[in-house]
Order: structure tokens, then sequence, then C-alpha cells
């Protein structure tokens, strides 16, 4: 099984959102359905970066780090701003 972090961005809004999972697509599906209640506002969201691991705990270590980037430099070199 492969485990996925990845950063996606609002169509409505033009800000982004940080996550991982083990099914990319799906959970693309059900950010836009609405599901999440933290990305539900900014629907409809795209795929903007992802990275692919091997277990569930690479893929959330990846997402803290990536998330620990804040909008930074390092941020904006992995969506190429």
């Amino acid at each position: 099984m492969r485990f996925y972090a990845y950063i996606l961005k609002s169509q409505k809004h033009g800000r982004y959102y940080v996550g991982s999972t083990n099914d990319l697509q799906d959970r693309l599906k059900r950010h836009n359905a609405g599901y999440n209640k933290s990305t539900k506002d900014g629907v409809p969201w795209e795929l903007v970066y992802s990275e692919t691991f091997l277990t569930k705990q690479e893929a959330y270590k990846r997402e803290l780090k990536i998330k620990s980037y804040k909008g930074g430099e390092a941020f904006k070199r992995l969506i190429n701003l």
C-alpha cells in the first residue's frame, strides 16, 4: 500500500491545505464534496503537490514538515511559486 503527503489549493480563495492519506484521489473527492470541516469553505480544491511513501508514518511525518514551512520559501519551492 502507498501513502501520500499532499498539498491542495482552493480555487475559491487561493488558500492551501496540507494533508496525508492512503488514497489520494478519494481524499480529493471528499475534500471537494465538503466532508472535511476545515476545507468545506474552499471548494473546489485542486491537487498542486504530492509525494509517495511506503508507510503511513512517513507520509504523516512529511505532512508535519510541510506544515512547519508556514508558507515560507521552502513551501513556495514545493509548489513552484
